[in-house]
This record gives structure tokens, sequence and C-alpha cells, in this order.
């Protein structure tokens, strides 16, 4: 087959742009399939991947620059409206696509694709917006509505995140969230230590540094470190900076039996083995089969053998394991997943408001099904990748308001790393994007009193 040209890559990101918003599709997975399907040059990818999520990230900021542009037109057909925001996304955000070559390439596109009144639609919105210049979105006085708009983010979300975390770290993290996130690996100190990966990975050409927050994590500036031999050979695991805090939380003794209730792909679960130094049983609980096999592969590749799989609605584990069996829980649940934003985009257009309540029921329910099967004295800790109090917060106190056999643990704070201290508040830990860089997150640590 032959290789695409650049000039057929915007082609290619308005397929799936179309393709994500019509049957709200997950961005990463269309992203590698296309590029596998039409065997995309190697120089071409990164273009790709540029167009594809920056549009999708400045999507609602896009739809109000082209408003007033498209007063005229009829309903106009879902490609085109693509096209239109994939070409103005170069022109405003790309220095390096000149206006004219943005503007070509969208007229022969919508040559080939539409009829001759459509690209000369295009060409005219597209001249018109050079002409004229674009509305500014400081005329919008709502302050939360400018927001929404200037960062492509739902105003009933800018407006619930004001509302809980303040108007100016709601602008900090809308702001972020427009950015790519730097990828990160955890080492995998049963096999190596720290120094000796990143000087790995540094003979490799990758070009990588020490996470100033973390002591296991590695940040990766150029390169993809799931290519690497060091990955291959299982001396570190890609993950979050925020997502490896919830084994510091949890903590472990040698021997001890932890249980990790909704545990795939398997990221903390390899980590919290690891801590135990390949000792104790690690229980690795998840939904799906299929997902339960990506942590056997985790396990296989990172040579754990102190982990057992099973696949298991965790809300059904009482009819499994036996009443305070277990030393410490982790509950990683289900969510929203609003502090992952930044490598999911697509999410702010399909999520509701609602969903943060339905959610909240399923993580209760979870807590309520697992802490009977911690010993006296031992840990649970929860957690979850959001942002928002519906589902953190609201869902510990609740709990912990009628299971008065649970305390918060005020000892957390010793477990977790130097430079995270100044995040914790009590038992508890929220951890917003701009924080330390890393994924939203939220950890909340409970003991269960021994009287």
């Amino acid at each position: 087959m032959k290789k695409l040209q650049t000039k057929n890559v915007r082609e290619t990101a308005m397929e799936l742009l179309e393709a994500i918003e019509k049957n709200q599709s997950y961005s990463n997975l269309l992203l590698n399939n296309a590029i596998k399907k039409n065997e995309i040059d190697q120089k071409d990818i990164g273009l790709l991947t540029e167009l594809t999520y920056g549009t999708l990230q400045r999507r609602m900021t896009l739809d109000f620059y082209l408003k007033p542009f498209l007063a005229g037109n009829k309903k106009i057909e879902s490609w085109v409206n693509q096209l239109l925001r994939l070409t103005l996304y170069q022109m405003v955000y790309l220095d390096k696509i000149p206006d004219r070559a943005a503007i070509y390439e969208a007229v022969e596109i919508a040559k080939r694709r539409g009829h001759k009144g459509i690209s000369g639609m295009v060409n005219g919105v597209l001249r018109n917006i050079q002409r004229k210049g674009l509305p500014d979105p400081e005329q919008i006085e709502d302050r939360v509505k400018r927001l929404s708009v200037e960062t492509s983010h739902p105003e009933w979300l800018v407006k619930r995140w004001a509302d809980q975390l303040g108007f100016e770290e709601t602008k900090k993290m809308c702001e972020i969230n427009l950015t790519a996130p730097l990828q990160t690996a955890r080492v995998n100190e049963v096999k190596a230590s720290r120094e000796e990966c990143l000087s790995l990975l540094q003979e490799e050409g990758f070009e990588v540094e020490p996470s100033p927050f973390i002591p296991v994590a590695i940040k990766c500036l150029r390169g993809n470190l799931a290519n690497s031999r060091v990955f291959k050979e299982g001396l570190i695991t890609i993950q979050d900076e925020s997502s490896m805090l919830a084994a510091y939380a949890l903590g472990g003794n040698p021997d001890e039996k932890i249980l990790d209730a909704c545990a795939a792909p398997g990221g903390k679960t390899t980590h919290i083995a690891e801590k135990l130094q390949n000792t104790g049983q690690v229980i690795s609980l998840d939904l799906h089969e299929h997902k339960v096999r990506l942590i056997n592969d985790n396990a296989d590749r990172l040579g754990l053998t102190n982990i057992k799989t099973n696949a298991l609605d965790s809300r059904k584990v009482q009819e499994h394991y036996e009443k305070e069996s277990f030393d410490r829980i982790l509950v990683d649940a289900p969510c929203s997943g609003l502090g992952v934003m930044r490598r999911k985009p697509d999410m702010k257009y399909t999520k509701k408001e609602e969903d943060l309540y339905h959610l909240h029921k399923i993580q209760r329910n979870l807590l309520d099904a697992v802490s009977p099967l911690l010993k006296k004295g031992g840990i649970l800790v929860y957690s979850t990748c959001t942002v928002d109090k519906e589902e953190n917060q609201h869902v510990v106190h609740a709990f912990l308001k009628d299971n008065a056999e649970f305390e918060g643990d005020l000892s957390v704070q010793e477990r977790m790393p130097n430079a995270i201290a100044s995040l914790i508040d009590g038992f508890e830990l929220q951890v917003l994007p701009q924080d330390i860089g890393s994924d939203g997150f939220y950890i909340s640590c409970l003991r269960k009193k021994v009287q």
C-alpha cells in the first residue's frame, strides 16, 4: 500500500474527528488504528496526532471563532464542520503551517469529498476569517462562560469546578488540560534502581530525567518508553506519577496479603507487589477476563510472582473471600476520569453532570462490599482519577459516617514522598493537574479500628 502523503494526513484527521464525534469513540484507539490501517509514514504520525488531538482539545473555542462566519450557511454537513475546525486550528495554533497552505489543502479536500459549492463555501469562510480576524472571547462578560470558551470546557463543568475549587484553581486546571502530558514511568525496584534505569534509557537514546516528586518515577522528554529494551525487560512500567501515589498511601510489609479490588490494567497491583519485594500475596480483581489477562501480562513482564488474579465483580467479593482476611485493601474505583482530560480530550464533550451521581453509588457500593474483608488495624485506600468532590470526599465521608469501625488514617503522611507533603490534608490527598504536572487524582486513607 502506498504511504500517505502529508496532504492526506489532514483528510485522515478530518475522518478521525468525524468518527470520534459521531460514535463517541475513544480518540486514542481510533488514532492508533488509523496509523496502522493507512500505513502512515513515521514522519507524518506527529502531524496527524497534533491535528487530531489539537482540534479535539480546542473544539469549543474553534466553534466560537467560526460561528459568526457561518451565520448565512444552512445546515453544514458533519465532515465539512470538522474540516473547517481542523483548518482553523492550523491557522490559529500551528506556526509552522502557513495559512495559505492550510486553506489550499482544505479546499482540495472539499473538492474531493463534496462539490464545487462546498469547496467554494470552505474557501470563502476561511478567507473571510483571514481578512476580518477572529472574534475575541474577552467580549463575554460572564467569567465562567468566558473561561469555558477560552479553554474549551463545558460550562457546567467550569461552574462546578469553580464552586468546588475556586475560580483561579479552575482556570489553572482548564489551561493545563489543553497541554500534552509528559510520559512517565515507574522503576521496578525488584530488578533495578532508578539510576540504573536512567543510564540504560539514555544509552538507548531516550531523553529522560528523574521525577522531582516521586522517588521511583522517571520523566521522558523524548521518545516512547514502551518501545525501549528497559520496558520490554521489565525494569519499568508506564504509569502517571499521581497514580503511583496510591501504592505509597497503601504501604505494605513483607508477606502481607493485599487486595486490589479494581485492578486492570495492573499498574497499581504491580507497584504494590514490588513494594512487598515480591513476597506475600496481592489478590488482583477485575470484572473482565480480557483485562485480567493484561494484569497477568504485566506481572510476567516484570517478573513478579506474588500476584494472583481473578475475574470478579468486586461488589460480590464477600462470596469469594473470608472476612478480615486482608492486611490492606486498595479500591481504585471506577470514576468519571475528569483528572485525565489531558490524555482523553474527547471526554470533555461526552460526560454529563448526572454521571457523577450515578458513579457515586457504584463507588460507595464497592467500599461497602470490600470493607468487611479488612483485618482490624488494617489500611483501606480509596482512590480515583477525578477531581470532583461528589466522587471523592463525599463518598469517603459518607462511608465514615455509616461505618464507625473506620477512621481517617493520619499516618499516611509518613508513607508519602516528601515532595507531596504539602498536598496532604489529614488523611486525604487531592492532586490537581497543575500541582505536579500529572493527572488529577484523589486518595483517601482509612484504618479499621482495633477495638
